[in-house]
């Protein structure tokens, strides 16, 4: 990231010796975002980032939040297409915002939406009347090689209100799969309310659908287009031969490619580079739009530099765990904190420090995303009813139980022993549809695999009522830049009995039974774990082969602990049932008192009755509270922090108190304050134990 601002203007036989050597010493000590005491300090666009496009928004007809939809709209039904079959890219971006915001809070206002938080509810926590519309300008870019291969999308966003004496960045890379504007409810509402820039990235997976029949792509804009026009400009193009393309079409109709499961890159290992590429670009577009004028007429002088900005890394679930793997990587001093919330982070190691919760350790900790995914595919949907699954583990030896409520039991109790807290038994059926996205995507993500190998048997499509695969209407491949979350369509098992059928409706060769394609899972589970999963067995090579390559992709991808003193936030729901407390948030708390020797700044807040999908909130009001309310608060606490000095809040157990009914108002007794004094809540870090009280 070190770029070169001395002016090339001078004569070099002109210069005397002492000159020479003066600017040498210079020329080597100033950086992208280093002195800015040299006047003619420059600006200089990053090396691996595209054109750039931008667009300024009024706030009243059009915003950077909302996308001129407010408050009222955002609660509404989705903004329709004038013309479905083919949306100006003005449309998509605005039902992309609309979309995004929605799927990561719950937009009912019974929950909190516009009380707690929402755009009408200012930094301070105000409810204000308004539609908290921000006007400012955006910023958008691809971050590649030359290649084109990699197109991971950048954007930046700088309020109107943003202040250069008092600069600020708050990055927001996407969670999930999502696309650009992935984190926009998350911390980028918290960055434009608080007047900072905000640094985006969709970190190589986002909105790249491919679709064989017609052979087209999106672009960066969302607009569709063929292959072949799109070119390098592609969000995603599968590598495949123009043969092999056409061959996998003919014999696999309607299936589709996305970017996250098969750009054979294995985007995660780079999640950390990205969001520090994002908060690069928002130092770049800053100092261009505010820096001076350089003598040279051309170039803008450095103003806002991390000596002089505070800079926050922030996000939730994937987008959260890249904060964190950036703070690890940051070489340069880019980032000055991080707040993360729901981390997907895996510990580079599970062993040399201890979780306990209530004294006693936990059953397991920090065990990698594919592992525990992989076997939550196995057994939730047992737990979600599914008999045919039940009878099928029962036959191979890995469940017990002469009963289906047995059956359920035995699944659950399995689940709690690999990790999961009883917190989340009442969850653990709603998510067996997810873990069986997360298990297949990942598969394909972390061995580099094609889309025309279809690991474990699986494939991707739309599929009709009777589960065989469809193709995408018009309207559909119109829409998909705003409408897809980045996993698209359904899990295809091409290895049931009597054709391909969504994964749900599968029959196994192995049982005969409709069992929910427990033969393709059983295959995945051995590629988490190296070892037959039914006899304990070797592999075949070619098995053996494949387990390797995903072995050493999630290699690739774990994180160190290391903060580098950095102060940081990490808060999580504990009945968190996508991404388990003790194989993330907690296990990461253990790993960071390694690496940094007990003396890291990092804090956790663990919240009761909150999960990874806030929407919980309305349909299991009696159970589940917002997690989002403590991101704010992370997020303010350290930015206080870093700003005055004020002390971060110890770690500890927030005790939140949930609902009669879906009807009855959130408020703040629901959700109380990070307490500055926890007393017998407090998590206690001793060497390299981690406490967590009951």
């Amino acid at each position: 990231m070190k770029r070169d601002h001395m002016k090339r203007a001078l004569n070099a036989g002109a210069m005397t010796a002492a000159a020479a050597a003066v600017a040498t010493i210079a020329a080597t000590t100033l950086t992208a975002c280093g002195s800015v005491h040299d006047p003619e300090s420059l600006n200089q666009l990053p090396a691996y980032l595209g054109a750039i496009s931008s667009a300024s928004y009024d706030g009243a007809t059009d915003d950077l939040l909302t996308a001129g939809l407010g408050k009222s709209g955002l609660g509404g039904a989705a903004p329709a297409f004038a013309d479905p079959a083919q949306p100006t890219a003005a449309e998509l971006r605005r039902n992309a915002i609309y979309a995004n915001y929605r799927a990561v809070l719950d937009i009912n206002a019974n929950s909190g939406y516009g009380t707690l938080y929402g755009p009408n509810v200012d930094a301070k926590g105000n409810v204000g009347a308004g539609e908290g519309k921000v006007a400012g300008s955006e910023y958008l870019a691809y971050a590649d090689d030359g290649s084109g291969q990699q197109n991971v999308t950048l954007m930046v966003q700088v309020p109107a209100s943003f202040d250069p004496a008092n600069p600020c960045i708050v990055s927001g890379t996407s969670s999930g799969s999502r696309g650009i504007y992935g984190a926009i409810g998350s911390s980028g509402e918290w960055g434009l309310k608080n007047g900072c820039a905000v640094a985006y990235s969709d970190k190589g997976g986002g909105t790249g659908l491919y679709l064989f029949d017609d052979d087209s792509v999106n672009l960066q804009n969302g607009v569709r287009a063929g292959r072949a026009a799109a070119a390098k400009n592609s969000n995603f193009t599968p590598i495949l031969s123009d043969a092999a393309r056409i061959v996998y079409a003919a014999a696999f109709p309607n299936r589709v490619a996305f970017k996250h499961a098969h750009s054979q890159q294995n985007p995660e290992k780079d999640w950390g580079r990205s969001t520090l590429q994002a908060i690069e670009f928002a130092y770049y577009v800053l100092n261009e739009k505010y820096g001076a004028l350089a003598r040279d007429g051309q170039h803008h002088l450095l103003r806002l530099t991390p000596k002089n900005t505070i800079a926050i890394a922030s996000s939730i679930s994937n987008g959260a765990g890249s904060a964190l793997r950036a703070a690890e990587q940051d070489t340069e001093g880019l980032i000055s904190g991080v707040a993360a919330s729901e981390p997907q982070v895996q510990p580079k190691s599970s062993s040399g420090y201890t979780v306990r919760q209530g004294g006693t350790p936990v059953s397991a900790q920090g065990k990698p995303l594919f592992d525990y995914s992989t076997y939550a595919a196995l057994y939730q949907p047992c737990v979600a009813g599914s008999a045919g699954r039940c009878t099928a583990l029962v036959g191979k030896g890995l469940l017990s139980g002469a009963d289906l409520p047995t059956q359920q039991a035995n699944a659950l109790g399995k689940l709690k022993a690999y990790g999961w807290l009883a917190d989340s038994d009442p969850l653990q059926a709603a998510h067996a549809g997810t873990n069986i996205l997360v298990a297949v995507t990942y598969a394909n993500a972390y061995g580099k695999f094609s889309v025309s190998d279809n690991v474990c048997g699986f494939s991707f499509a739309a599929t009709d009522a009777g589960g065989a695969p469809l193709a995408f209407t018009a309207a559909q491949r119109a829409a998909s830049f705003a409408a897809q979350n980045g996993i698209v369509g359904s899990v295809v098992y091409e290895n049931s009995v009597g054709g391909a059928k969504a994964y749900n409706l599968g029959v196994s060769f192995s049982t005969g039974l409709a069992d929910q394609s427990l033969d393709g899972f059983l295959c995945l589970r051995a590629l988490a774990t190296g070892v037959d999963p039914v006899s304990g067995g070797a592999l075949s090579p070619a098995l053996a082969a494949q387990s390797g390559r995903v072995l050493a992709g999630i290699a690739e991808v774990a994180a160190s602990g290391n903060l580098h003193g950095k102060p940081a936030i990490i808060v999580q729901g504990r009945s968190d049932t996508l991404i388990p407390v003790n194989q993330a948030s907690r296990a990461y708390l253990g790993l960071n008192a390694v690496a940094e020797a007990g003396a890291g700044k990092l804090r956790y807040i663990e919240v009761t009755h909150a999960n990874h999908f806030d929407s919980f909130s309305t349909a299991l009001p009696t159970l589940i509270v917002p997690l989002h309310v403590y991101l704010v608060r992370a997020l303010d606490a350290l930015y206080a922090n870093l700003k005055s000095g004020q002390a971060l809040p110890p770690s500890q157990v927030v005790r939140t108190v949930t609902r009669a009914d879906a009807t009855t108002p959130i408020t703040i007794a629901n959700v109380p304050p990070i307490a500055a004094a926890p007393g017998a809540d407090a998590i206690v870090v001793s060497g390299t134990t981690v406490d967590v009280p009951n």
